[in-house]
């Protein structure tokens, strides 16, 4: 119980001290996740196509 209850707290006092600042575009981080994400889908759609190819 005692764990349930610091997990609902901690992001409201987590949130007081953090500074807001405007987007202007994508982060790094946002350009790297579609990368890393684009190239799961191609290596994926790749090996089911061979596994298909060899059955």
């Amino acid at each position: 119980m005692l764990l349930l209850s610091s997990l609902m707290i901690t992001p409201a006092l987590a949130s007081s001290a953090a500074v807001s600042t405007p987007r202007t575009g994508p982060e790094l981080s946002d350009v790297a996740l579609f990368v890393v994400a684009a190239v799961a889908v191609w290596l994926t759609r790749r090996a089911l196509r061979n596994r298909n190819r060899k059955g």
